[in-house]
């Protein structure tokens, strides 16, 4: 079976580089097939990874604060370069000071981003989501 394959990337002006690396090594040792366009990446960089190597996932991380303005409008730049069934997660500090985090993920879910993590969230976590999200059994994996 064919490894999924993810497009892992920290998003905007965003140079928080240890969690990249983390997310990076935990989801490739669970089998995905993993391409990190690494920290400091706009939408589009994302985007031509994902069109380039025929990704099932985009996953944005963000540790600055400032998610919700980087990753405004980015389902919609999926769908106009023929992304529409990609799946789009997002997790990290991506917005700035103490909010709620239900009214955060539904501000995100609302730009079309599939899943939404708050900060603190385990990869373990997100392995078992794309899992799911993707159908496919941890044994196909792998893992």
């Amino acid at each position: 079976m064919e490894k999924k394959t993810i497009v892992l990337g920290v998003i905007g002006s965003d140079c928080h580089a240890v969690g990249n690396k983390i997310l990076d090594y935990s989801l490739t040792e669970a089998g995905f097939n993993v391409v990190n366009i690494g920290v400091l990446s706009p939408q589009e960089d994302f985007i031509n990874a994902a069109i380039e190597t025929n990704a099932q996932v985009i996953m944005v991380s963000s540790l600055y604060g400032h998610g919700e303005i980087d990753c405004r409008g980015m389902r919609e730049k999926c769908d106009e370069a023929g992304l529409k069934d990609i799946l789009l997660y997002v997790g990290g500090n991506i917005v700035v000071g103490k909010q709620d985090f239900s009214e955060v993920k539904a501000r995100f879910e609302s730009m079309g981003f599939d899943r939404v993590y708050p900060p603190g969230t385990t990869v373990d976590t997100a392995i078992h989501d794309l899992r799911e999200d993707l159908g496919v059994a941890e044994e196909a994996l792998g893992a």
